[in-house]
């Protein structure tokens, strides 16, 4: 099933089931209002929602068309969002390039921090920052959306209480994220809310692109509508069920929280970059020296995934990075 969340003027918005081909949606208020609603309810609902995806798919129901520009994030707003950093590839690259030291334990204990979980951003609204100067990146990855989960899980009852999957640009700003790895707190300025793709799906939708609790697809970049990359999640060194195990050894997750990849990276450098940082990094390895700047306002970005037919999974991300802030208002 594919779920989308319209945009009805509602902080957590109207909950709506979408047709595999993106193009049609249902009203399923009267089963689940929200997203969050439907993760809390999941045994109770979804039985009903499988039959109506069936219909919704064979357009024997009443439908409108999905515009995707209607949409919030899938979830709106989340009680945690976890973001890893699964792809051991990705943080080789910056250390060899700019002679950083190795994390320890970093190939046996995931890299994980919470991030801003309560204004997640729709998939073509902009990404509002304060200012050009603090390097601002994208971010490729994959997410999954859990249902409640308990502290010090087993690795089978994580991947059983994964609901749904989407795509995220995790927004970074480069200039702050040595300054607060070194601090000890973690992660502030540095990250700002992430984006989402129009809809979230549940694995089922991936076929055998979903295998060892990874999402085995390219995931297609453009920056400035020029390609930048199209890595594969089959390369992900900590499954998403060790990402969950990870972020619940020391408390229960609560429905509706999402677990993100970190950058989706690949060791052939063929397949580009999920972000501007790591392109730099092979700038660096190749050149000696860094020919690829950051995001400026105005710049776009789109991020998407296919099967293996050509078909859009979960729709497009297309955003434009503009100001924003109160110091600028």
């Amino acid at each position: 099933m594919k779920f989308a969340t319209i945009n009805n003027g509602e902080r957590d918005g109207q909950l709506v089931l979408v047709s595999r081909d993106l193009t049609r949606k249902t009203d399923i208020s009267h089963l689940a209002p929200t997203m969050q609603y439907l993760l809390e309810n999941w045994s109770d609902v979804t039985p009903k929602l499988e039959s109506l995806y069936q219909q919704l798919n064979q357009e024997q129901i009443e439908t409108s068309a999905f515009v995707p520009a209607d949409v919030m994030a899938p979830l709106p707003r989340s009680y945690q969002w976890c973001d890893g950093s699964a792809f051991l590839n990705h943080g080789v690259l910056l250390q060899k390039a700019f002679d950083l030291p190795p994390q320890k334990d970093y190939d046996t204990i995931p890299l994980m921090y919470q991030g801003a979980a309560d204004t997640l951003i729709g998939p073509e609204a902009p990404v509002c920052l304060p200012d050009e100067s603090d390097d601002i990146d994208f971010e490729g990855e994959f997410a999954v959306f859990v249902d409640e989960v308990p502290m010090g899980c087993s690795p089978g009852q994580a991947l059983s209480a994964i609901r749904l999957i989407g795509l995220v640009n995790d927004v970074s700003l480069r200039k702050y994220i040595g300054r607060e790895m070194n601090s000890g707190f973690g992660f502030m300025h540095a990250k700002p809310s992430s984006g989402f793709a129009p809809v979230a799906v549940t694995p089922d939708e991936l076929g055998d692109a979903w295998r060892d609790g990874k999402v085995c697809l390219p995931l297609h970049i453009e920056w400035n509508h020029q390609w930048f990359g199209e890595a594969n999640g089959s390369e992900m060194d900590f499954s998403f069920p060790q990402l969950i195990v990870h972020a619940a050894y020391s408390r229960k997750l609560s429905a509706g929280t999402i677990i993100g990849s970190g950058t989706v990276s690949n060791v052939d450098s063929v397949k580009g970059s999920s972000c501007i940082a790591e392109r730099r990094a092979l700038d660096m390895l190749e050149y000696g020296e860094i020919r690829t700047g950051f995001m400026k306002f105005g710049d776009h970005i789109r991020m998407e995934a296919f099967n293996s037919g050509g078909e859009s999974i979960f729709g497009a991300i297309s955003q434009t990075i503009q100001q924003g802030g109160l110091s600028h208002e």
